[in-house]
């Protein structure tokens, strides 16, 4: 990492840090709010967070994914919601290196503005002159109450039909409008990420310039490592298990200490069967973020010489995804039933972080299917599903 890179990212991570108390106070209202606070998401912006992947000709420090994701994870430990937010927040950076310049610059106030919304292509995009007509209903739109900008991957039309490719396939393309042309439609009540914000939105006939639109699946403008994997944006997925899953580590051995059990009137931690999950669950989550590490960091050297990923590692990427969730989901499960009647009341953090996890799991990035073109591709074999 060049010189500059290393100070930018010490200080996000301190910056980062320094947000707890901010971030801790503000858990009620994020869960009753179903949204982050504006006080929370400025000091983000203040923070640096949103930018990480900034392009530095945008403004921003381009900083590398385990930086990345390591920023993340403090975050998901802090609150699940927050760590969440992150990661889609996080993702404009990766949008940047893709689209034109001047539209970034006319659609976002800072490098420090966020995009929210939806890849996949629900939305028809009429092509007209200068551009496209838009319209369209999209789901989980995480961050939407606090984006300037909102994604809408759309299916190109042309004459009234779906504009096909030379190979046969839908024409698509991700198209960016304000968020000020947009409806956001209140869907999002859940069992956990509350606090995301992850609404239904609509586009109704509004006019998008063919200057913002882009596509993942062309060439970025920046030939450097972090946008030389069209889906690099995916990695902080893993963050988010991580901070939550330690989190709730952290919480039963708080509690430990000062609940009492009865007959015995001994504290918690004296348990054996306690000692003994704390230990399971603190090598199942070391040995799963040394493995998302792992996987990141030989993903990494290997952009950074300017070589192309091979099907191994692009396959061990997404397989990575969906390991740590699931190693993750389990370490909260054995720390929730370890704290017994403790975790079942609302108030407490362990039935947040609870609830925090089986929603994140619940990703379709994190599906275990996700694993069969996952090992597809060990099998030397062509994945045959996108963005692999």
């Amino acid at each position: 990492m060049e010189t500059s890179n290393v100070s930018a990212a010490t200080q996000i991570m301190e910056a980062t840090r320094a947000l707890e108390p901010l971030i801790k106070s503000a858990a009620d209202t994020i869960e009753a709010e179903r949204r982050l606070p504006p006080a929370v998401v400025e000091a983000m912006q203040k923070a640096g967070i949103f930018r990480m992947a900034v392009p530095r000709e945008h403004g921003g420090p381009e900083l590398d994914p385990l930086t990345q994701i390591r920023v993340g994870e403090e975050l998901s430990r802090m609150d699940g919601s927050v760590g969440w937010c992150t990661m889609i927040g996080v993702t404009v950076g990766y949008v940047r290196a893709f689209m034109d310049p001047a539209a970034a610059e006319r659609l976002f106030s800072s490098c420090d503005a966020v995009a929210a919304g939806q890849v996949v292509p629900r939305g028809r995009a009429d092509i007209v002159d200068g551009g496209y007509r838009v319209s369209g209903r999209w789901t989980f739109g995480s961050g939407s109450r606090h984006a300037e900008v909102m994604m809408a991957g759309c299916m190109i039309c042309e004459k009234g039909e779906p504009r096909r490719l030379a190979d046969g396939q839908p024409d698509t393309r991700m198209l960016l409008v304000p968020a000020s042309k947009c409806t956001i439609i209140d869907t999002w009540d859940t069992t956990g990420l509350r606090g995301t914000g992850s609404h239904d939105y609509m586009i109704d006939d509004v006019f998008v310039p063919a200057t913002d639109t882009f596509s993942f699946f062309d060439p970025p403008r920046y030939q450097r490592p972090l946008y030389a994997m069209p889906h690099m944006f995916l990695a902080n997925h893993a963050s988010i298990p991580l901070g939550i899953a330690r989190a709730a580590i952290d919480t039963v051995i708080e509690l430990s200490a000062h609940k009492v059990m009865w007959p015995s009137k001994r504290p918690l931690r004296e348990e054996g069967q306690v000692q003994e999950a704390i230990a399971w669950a603190e090598a199942s989550l070391g040995s799963a973020r040394s493995y998302v590490f792992d996987v990141m960091e030989d993903i990494w050297d290997t952009l950074c010489r300017g070589e192309t990923l091979s099907l191994r590692q692009r396959g061990l990427f997404r397989i990575m995804l969906v390991h740590v969730h699931r190693i993750a989901k389990e370490a909260v499960e054995l720390m929730y039933d370890t704290a017994s009647t403790s975790s079942i009341f609302r108030k407490h953090p362990l039935d947040r972080q609870m609830r925090d996890i089986l929603t994140a799991c619940q990703h379709r990035v994190v599906q275990t299917n996700i694993c069969r073109p996952g090992g597809r591709m060990l099998l030397g074999l062509d994945p045959n599903a996108p963005f692999f």
